[in-house]
């Protein structure tokens, strides 16, 4: 992805003619407000991009972008996507996905495009529902959700993207919220650039079904109190006065207040993207409040070779071994008879 444009291109560069049929105050329209603009500061080409999706109500994103793309079916977007790069590498590959579709049915693709690090973009609407199929619990639901399909409350654990990223030796992990564009667009800018598989979960509202599912620390009153945007090499501190931060308490992280037992600034925890030992990151990924504030931004990005990178290397170290040269030299190889 070397190749720069001269001309400046706007995010209305990128809307397509199609409506959008989001329902009215859906999270998903500010998504694409996000991906649009960050398209457009990336100075890459718009034949250069592929957008490619599984099924849902996300998964309707190819129609409303002016670029390449494809909607394929429930669960084997990562499959797919994977095959465009692999096929093309040139191109900026965007995957687009939900909940569902990525870690019920998609489960399987998803972990091993993450743990073979092909360098595609992968965007995980989470609403911890199934919105398009009408409002069922899906992995991502909290135990206890009364859903219709769990009337008396879900009895499973849910998943959580972070930790299944990591575990699945990601390079590249962040999270963002709906309604926050700004922060959503610099950390697609910062997954584009990234070479291997980076992904990207959005706090995302689905008004029908699961309205409000993450206003308790999403909502403007609280967010300050309850979130932590995380800047790599700075401290970990958050709030609404920004007196709060992370130290490392043993084994675990914990939440201290500045300047109440002789707590100062440079006692916090500073934050470090590119840390190759996960340990940290796995935490943060994993906070949730009321005991941690949910954590926001780029929590993990690491440099590692990719997939398409090691392909392409071995076909390079085959083609320099074989004594076929040719489609003559392959006939006439092994053993051979004339009839």
């Amino acid at each position: 992805m070397d190749e720069i444009i001269n001309n400046k291109l706007t995010p209305k560069d990128f809307k397509s003619d199609q409506e959008i049929r989001w329902c009215p105050g859906c999270g998903d329209h500010a998504i694409i407000n996000a991906v649009q603009r960050a398209f457009s500061e990336l100075g890459i080409p718009k034949e250069k991009f592929a957008i490619i999706s599984g099924i849902g109500c996300s998964s309707r994103f190819p129609y409303y972008m002016n670029t390449y793309g494809f909607h394929s079916i429930h669960g084997r977007a990562s499959a797919i996507a994977s095959g465009v790069k692999m096929a093309n590498p040139d191109l900026s590959v965007w995957q687009i996905t939900g909940d569902g579709d990525a870690l019920a049915i998609g489960g399987n693709h998803f972990i091993h495009v993450v743990r073979r690090n092909v360098d595609i973009n992968i965007i995980l609407f989470n609403n911890e529902i199934y919105g398009l199929t009408k409002g069922q619990y899906s992995p991502t639901s909290d135990k206890g959700l009364v859903t219709k399909t769990s009337p008396y409350g879900t009895i499973e654990d849910p998943f959580s993207v972070g930790e299944l990223v990591i575990g699945a030796k990601g390079k590249f992990f962040a999270r963002t919220v709906d309604a926050n564009v700004t922060l959503s667009t610099q950390i697609y800018i910062e997954a584009a650039r990234h070479k291997g598989a980076a992904v990207i979960e959005v706090l995302q509202n689905c008004v029908i079904f699961n309205d409000g599912i993450h206003e308790k620390v999403t909502a403007k009153e609280v967010r300050d109190d309850r979130t932590l945007i995380l800047k790599h090499g700075e401290p970990m501190i958050f709030g609404k006065n920004n007196d709060k931060g992370l130290i490392l308490d043993g084994l675990k992280l914990k939440v201290v207040k500045l300047g109440e037992k002789g707590i100062r600034e440079k006692d916090i925890l500073v934050h470090d993207a590119a840390e190759s030992n996960p340990g940290i990151h796995y935490m943060l990924a994993n906070m949730r409040y009321p005991e941690y504030p949910v954590a926001l931004g780029v929590i993990r990005s690491v440099p590692g070779p990719t997939y398409e990178m090691e392909m392409a290397s071995q076909i390079e170290l085959g083609k320099s071994k074989s004594r076929i040269r040719n489609m003559d030299d392959l006939l006439n190889s092994g053993s051979v008879w004339e009839v």
